[in-house]
């Protein structure tokens, strides 16, 4: 298991049954890259990827 996946997986199980907004999500990565300034690259390029998911292009 990588790192990461611990930190999904976490996620998952403490808020898995909740629903939230795209704009909550938004924030929260924007609330994210405000106090971790060294991660806003790989942060943007994960937004992309999840705004471009059904693009056909790509």
């Amino acid at each position: 298991m990588y790192f990461t996946d611990r930190g999904i997986e976490e996620l998952q199980s403490r808020r898995g049954d909740e629903e939230v907004t795209m704009a909550w999500v938004a924030e929260r990565l924007q609330e994210f890259c405000d106090l971790n300034p060294e991660f806003e690259t790989p942060v943007e390029r994960l937004a992309t990827w999840l705004a471009r998911l059904d693009d056909e292009d790509d």
